[in-house]
């Protein structure tokens, strides 16, 4: 039997893509490879947000090549959204590869393989779905018991925000049917999944494919398709009463209307965190990225988040270095990092991305200054999350169990209500995954929290099941 290796790098969509891949090779007579070596199909899936990332998958084709040198017969591909960005060009740059593959061809990477193998030179597939837009089905893993899963809503991008490649790499917004998302989470909770995320590059914008008129993004249509993504997850919570948890991610700020926080208020399956993207504090930088909202405007909707759902907690993604930030512009936004008190967030510095508006702007910041604001803003956000971890010393947390923590540890590893990552110590003998227990919290790490469920408290304790404190997906914590 034939082997594969998959290498990914990037985001969450970029994850969920991998799985998509490697359900459509074992269905095509393809087992997992332990390592690269053994593969006789070895692929790269990329992302293109960062100019570091081409970078590194460049550096990876160069350890990939020996493999598929010395055992003949090899297949190399490259899929992603850098393969979309750079189609034929990619070809020229590293030869040695066989296939370039956008994410809207995946279903197709079995018969390109089977091409080149009869010996068809490399060739490039990057056809964007935009007719007829094929979503891909996630499944219950075959081998191995997955607790949480992605499933993709919505793919493709509208806002045009001027530093990002979205838009060229995925194209523009095409949506799912929410019959299809409800039977895919249906089918993965009977499969033992028990939280799921819904994905889209601006998944909230979510609405049942025509029934929002195709016009430019106006404010009533921003809040009839963000009333309809309300609709979808009341409607998952309904039809799925299995399901203990239900993510999204990544939200659009414009889009998080009162319809969608009314929603987190009464739907107990919705944790209390939401990853809310901002960029920056500065309005006059939001402006020049395209943005389309206020530093105000993003405080009122994260306050009215707060309260509608009391203890929640936000993460964000921010972007240093843009195109003329002032050391002004960026103490506004440590300012929305102290007024918002975000316990998490990605920081990342600008870097000038084919295709994008933001390369006619000009001002470029000097690299040590980038380096110097975003080691501060790291800072400020781990000495927020850090204060945040300390406050839940002696107190309970409601943990959805994932797996065994990384390394010998005799731990599990899950996530709370509030998505910080718990490491904790069960009853001696009882495998707790995929259930939602409760774990008293005794000391912070630096990222995470270390706790141990009712019964392991001297950690050799027996397992006295009739102890264990099980709450349903909306207890307190």
């Amino acid at each position: 039997m034939k082997q594969y290796f998959v290498q990914t790098f990037g985001c969450q969509m970029n994850v969920h893509d991998s799985r998509r891949i490697e359900e459509v090779l074992r269905g095509s007579g393809y087992q997992q490879a332990t390592e690269p070596a053994l593969a006789d199909l070895l692929i790269v899936n990329t992302c293109s947000v960062r100019e570091k990332a081409e970078h590194k998958l460049m550096s990876l084709l160069g350890t990939f090549r020996p493999f598929k040198e010395a055992r003949r017969g090899t297949v190399l591909a490259v899929a992603g959204c850098v393969a979309q960005q750079e189609g034929e060009r990619l070809l020229k740059k590293a030869p040695f590869v066989d296939i370039v593959l956008g994410p809207d061809n995946i279903s197709e990477l079995p018969a390109l393989i089977r091409e080149v193998e009869q010996g068809a030179p490399p060739v490039t597939r990057t056809v964007f779905d935009m007719d007829d837009p094929q979503f891909l089905k996630a499944k219950p893993h075959a081998d191995r018991r997955e607790v949480t899963a992605y499933v993709t809503v919505m793919k493709g991008c509208d806002e045009r925000c001027t530093f990002c490649i979205v838009p060229y790499t995925r194209g523009s917004e095409r949506y799912r049917p929410a019959d299809e998302i409800v039977e895919e989470i249906g089918d993965l909770v009977a499969g033992g999944v028990r939280e799921v995320t819904l994905l889209g590059q601006t998944v909230n914008s979510w609405h049942e494919p025509g029934e929002v008129a195709e016009s430019a993004k106006s404010e009533s249509k921003m809040a009839a398709s963000t009333s309809q993504f309300a609709g979808l997850l009341r409607r998952i919570a309904t039809e799925v009463p299995e399901l203990l948890r239900l993510r999204y991610t990544s939200p659009h700020p414009r889009h998080m209307t009162p319809a969608l926080i009314a929603a987190h208020a009464e739907l107990q399956v919705l944790p209390a965190h939401v990853h809310l993207p901002v960029q920056s504090g500065s309005d006059r930088l939001l402006r020049r990225m395209a943005r389309r909202y206020t530093a105000e405007d993003y405080i009122a909707r994260t306050d009215a988040l707060k309260n509608a759902k009391p203890g929640l907690t936000l993460s964000t993604d921010f972007i240093v270095g843009f195109p003329g930030e002032t050391e002004d512009d960026f103490e506004q936004t440590l300012a929305l990092v102290r007024r918002v008190g975000f316990v998490a967030a990605f920081g990342f510095k600008y870097s000038p991305r084919p295709y994008t508006p933001a390369l006619k702007l000009g001002d470029e910041v000097p690299e040590d200054v980038k380096d110097d604001r975003l080691a501060r803003l790291f800072a400020l956000v781990e000495i927020q999350q850090q204060a945040h971890l300390r406050s839940w010393i002696g107190h309970q947390l409601s943990v959805l169990v994932e797996g065994p923590s990384p390394g010998d540890t005799g731990r599990f590893a899950g996530r709370s209500e509030r998505n910080e990552i718990v490491h904790l110590v069960a009853p001696a003998g009882y495998d707790p995954t995929g259930e939602l227990v409760t774990v008293t919290i005794d000391e912070p790490f630096r990222h995470s929290l270390s706790g141990f469920m009712t019964g392991a408290e001297g950690q050799a304790d027996p397992p006295r099941r009739t102890r264990l404190s099980i709450v349903d997906a909306g207890g307190a914590s």
